[in-house]
């Protein structure tokens, strides 16, 4: 039997709640971004590829619910999972209009074992006609809203063309826990610039905002990307495997041990990654960072302050 670990983790609450192994399925509902579209910009972030961020491996090929069904028995042969998250991941998914957000939502959830929705979007795309209505659909199922911080520091949000800034990202957590919806927020640790103390900085924050989840990502190079010509210019320097573990740790000690850790590490396609080759090996990073809470004798929320 594994250890238990000393996070907060979010596959223990699912297992807690439903009684079983529990999945998500990344799902590409055909969604954009108002920083491609035009309505912001055309470039969108500079870390993002052509299918939105961290979005690999998702058969675009399908519709929302081949998309889960063949993403079902790919999770029961790889962790023998028995229920499943639909995980609507790609792009900003909740930019659109409300009557398609519920028939997209409504459909996923009438695929068997799917027993709740994650969905991925911009704190800049969440109206209040969006958030009543993802209200309304957390009293009919499990549900969480990520949002993309990303940082919370204004000079980084412009250097990686997030074309808002961190008071957005406020109004957003804000108003969605006003409504009492669970909110995972999304951090990426390494952006271009950004201090150590200014990442751990982060930690307070989340804290005080009071977020339900948190969702950690390596900064990844990919290629057609600016970051990448940034990269190949030697404008952006990459973390080291060591660093970032040792980084990661730092942060769990900070935040508050009630939040849950929905990731610790990204995944990057292995076809588009340009750097850290080092991610690749998720499993050896997830141990590095349990090896180095276990040396220090530490825990999520060891440093946490009220």
């Amino acid at each position: 039997m594994s250890q238990p670990k000393r996070y907060n983790t979010f596959s223990a609450e699912l297992k807690r709640l439903f009684g079983c192994k529990v999945q998500r399925i990344s799902v590409d509902a055909g969604f954009t971004c108002p920083n491609r579209d035009g309505t912001l910009d055309t470039e969108g972030c500079i870390f993002c590829g052509g299918h939105g961020s961290g979005s690999y491996g998702i058969r675009r090929d399908l519709d929302v619910v081949a998309q889960l069904e063949d993403g079902k028995e790919v999770m029961r042969r790889k962790y023998r999972a028995a229920q499943f998250i639909a995980y609507f991941q790609a792009y900003s998914n909740t930019y659109g209009e409300v009557e398609l957000l519920r028939a997209l939502f409504s459909e996923a959830l009438t695929v068997p074992e799917i027993v709740g929705v994650i969905i991925a979007t911009r704190p800049d795309c969440l109206s209040n006609e969006i958030l009543a209505y993802l209200e309304e659909l957390s009293q009919k199922t499990y549900l969480w809203l990520e949002i993309g911080l990303q940082s919370i520091h204004d000079k980084s949000l412009l250097r990686i063309n997030r074309r808002h800034d961190h008071a957005s990202s406020v109004a957003a957590v804000e108003r969605a826990r006003e409504r009492s919806l669970r909110v995972c927020a999304h951090v990426i640790l390494g952006l271009p610039g950004e201090t150590r103390g200014e990442m751990l900085a982060t930690a307070s924050e989340l804290n005080r905002l009071g977020v339900d989840g948190v969702k950690l990502h390596l900064l990844h190079v990919m290629k057609d990307t600016e970051l990448a010509h940034m990269y190949e210019r030697g404008e952006v320097q990459v973390m080291d495997r060591d660093g970032y573990a040792g980084l990661v740790c730092d942060f769990l000690e900070l935040l508050d041990p009630q939040i849950l850790i929905h990731r610790l590490t990204g995944d990057g396609g292995r076809e588009s990654l340009v750097a850290p080759l080092w991610s690749l090996k998720k499993f050896e990073i997830l141990n590095l960072i349990d090896a180095e809470m276990e040396h220090r004798g530490t825990r999520q929320g060891s440093r946490f302050k009220q």
